[in-house]
């Protein structure tokens, strides 16, 4: 009876034992399984931190590119706000300076017709007091004459015609002629004298055309 009780103690210490290992392992294999999980967050935690820096990094040079076109794009604003108010004076300053060109050509030419103006006044005159028809002819002949001179000077000159060959950039031929005296497309009658400005038609001359 005393041998049973003592084997029964022995059977329960060591199952005891047995358990204590058992635990024992267990914890130590839970702390080796927790080990690499732990390193493993670590090793996550670092990489995520060196790419949140990085991005970081990023941001602040996108900003300063942002901010130095910001820079550049306002430079070329105010370039263009300049360049634009510069070609609005220069449009103001050419319509004044056509202007006054327009207006010193006007008064150059009517300066120009005075002479013959005065011719006018002269010849209007003279017909109210006795003169002569030849006196007359004389006077308008004048008037003839200034008006040329004056149309010369400022570079007009009459389109040659009668004799000369139809040219239909300078002659507008209204009649034709069948003549053997003449020779082909030989102008033989001018009715209305035609004027250039260097070589500007400013009237074509009116003309009868032969053969």
């Amino acid at each position: 009876m005393v041998n049973d009780k003592k084997k029964c103690e022995d059977n329960m210490d060591f199952l005891e034992n047995n358990t204590s290992q058992d635990e024992q392992t267990k914890v130590s294999d839970n702390e080796q399984a927790e080990a690499p999980n732990n390193e493993i967050d670590a090793s996550a935690e670092e990489k995520l931190s060196e790419e949140t820096e990085n991005l970081a990094k990023e941001i602040e040079n996108l900003k300063n590119q942002i901010n130095e076109k910001s820079k550049k794009c306002d430079e070329y604003l105010d370039l263009l706000q300049r360049t634009a108010a510069e070609f609005d004076n220069y449009k103001k300053r050419t319509a004044r300076e056509k202007d006054a060109l327009y207006s010193d050509a006007v008064c150059d030419v009517i300066k120009s017709f005075l002479p013959v103006l005065d011719s006018v006044d002269r010849a209007l005159e003279a017909c109210g007091k006795d003169s002569t028809k030849e006196s007359l002819v004389e006077g308008i002949e004048l008037i003839g004459r200034q008006i040329q001179t004056v149309l010369k000077s400022l570079g007009i000159e009459p389109i040659k015609s009668v004799g000369e060959k139809f040219n239909p950039e300078l002659h507008n031929a209204v009649m034709h002629v069948e003549d053997e005296e003449y020779g082909q497309n030989v102008v033989v009658e001018e009715f209305q004298k035609g004027y250039v400005y260097k070589e500007r038609v400013i009237r074509y001359s009116m003309v009868k055309v032969a053969n």
